[in-house]
């Protein structure tokens, strides 16, 4: 599909809730696909460029939850088609309604992709295995065989978290298809330390500096070792969303300006209360919420010296731009650049909006 195309009306998505002789009995966790659709609508009645939402089918009948904005002021397809298109890959447990403070700016001059990543929103939430290497694989073949159903030729890549640390899997495999790669707070990059102690050493003072991970990240690792990530939240049953509203009362305060009630609170709820799948995955690939079995530091030399790379970081964020810097090391600082945008912390998107897509814009007009 060519991206200055997709100006076209919103395609309507039927949604299916799974069938079961049980189906008559209330549901113990007060969510479904329905209401998680419903919240979404909310959220991206917000975008006012052109939006086109689908679902993109993978050749496997996978679905990917899929958003293509675009600048409804530029209706000139050959102007259109001469950008390469953004394409924008949250991070664990989001979903595209995350981006609503983004969409509209970086759509300005050039296609904006979002997704649901496979397991995780709206898209279909299929097994996973067990293996860190094959649980990475189906992510990154997900993102692959979702970019040739869309039709993309190459495009600007942005992860933020584990969205990160899988668009740079991408990028490795399929370098061809990457013009510039974009990491935001990326997860899974550092080697877990052997002990407290060295986990400090050759930090120095940014040890002192940056915040520890903040409470919901304790509270879900103290679960992790024995149970999906956040399977908490569906344990609560009825008090699920009472919960989220707890531990990520941040949400609320993040997007307090477009909404004055718990709407992102209860997208996030009704993103993650429903089957687990990409948390399996997720799972399969940490050895606890912080640490990567396979640390993406160990491969970042296998990114083409030739492929930009931007690593955006919150200098107020729990995750350590040093990693941004061992980068730098292993890529003799060819095409690479490290930026920390000041009192934003994790969400870097979310806390200073304006600044981080005035960085993104920035980066994609160097490309074109």
């Amino acid at each position: 599909m060519d991206p200055a195309t997709a100006t076209a009306p919103i395609q309507e998505d039927c949604d299916t809730e799974p069938s079961s002789v049980w189906s008559w009995w209330p549901s113990w966790r007060p969510t479904s696909m329905s209401l998680l659709k419903t919240t979404e609508s909310k959220i991206l009645a917000c975008i006012q460029n052109d939006l086109w939402a689908r679902f993109v089918t993978l050749p496997n009948q996978d679905r990917i939850w899929t958003l293509t904005v675009t600048n409804k002021a530029k209706r000139n397809p050959a102007e259109q088609a001469k950008k390469t298109p953004l394409v924008m890959v949250h991070g664990f447990g989001g979903g595209v309604g995350l981006w609503i403070r983004n969409l509209e700016a970086l759509s300005r001059s050039r296609p904006v992709y979002a997704f649901d990543l496979l397991g995780f929103g709206r898209s279909s939430r299929p097994p996973f295995p067990s293996d860190a290497a094959k649980a990475e694989e189906q992510f990154v073949d997900s993102i692959e065989q979702w970019r040739q159903s869309v039709g993309l030729e190459n495009m600007i890549l942005l992860g933020h978290s584990l969205g990160g640390y899988l668009a740079a899997s991408y990028a490795i495999q399929y370098p061809a298809r990457v013009s510039h790669l974009i990491l935001v707070d990326p997860w899974g990059f550092p080697e877990r330390p052997q002990s407290q102690n060295q986990e400090g050493q050759g930090q120095g003072a940014e040890v002192v500096k940056r915040p520890g991970p903040p409470r919901w990240v304790k509270a879900i690792a103290a679960v992790v070792s024995l149970f999906n990530p956040l399977a908490v939240i569906r344990a609560a049953g009825p008090w699920g969303p009472g919960l989220v509203n707890r531990f990520r009362p941040d949400f609320k305060r993040k997007f307090e300006d477009l909404f004055d009630d718990d709407t992102m609170t209860k997208y996030i709820y009704h993103c993650n209360a429903q089957t687990p799948s990409g948390e399996v995955g997720f799972r399969a690939m940490s050895e606890s919420l912080g640490w990567a079995k396979r640390p993406m530091l160990q491969r970042v030399h296998l990114l083409p010296p030739s492929m930009p790379l931007t690593m955006l970081y919150g200098a107020r964020s729990w995750v350590s731009s040093s990693s941004g810097d061992s980068v730098l090391q292993i890529r003799n600082k060819a095409n690479t650049s490290v930026l920390l945008i000041d009192d934003a912390s994790h969400h870097v998107y979310a806390d200073e909006p304006e600044e981080f897509n005035r960085v993104v814009e920035n980066v994609c007009n160097s490309i074109n």
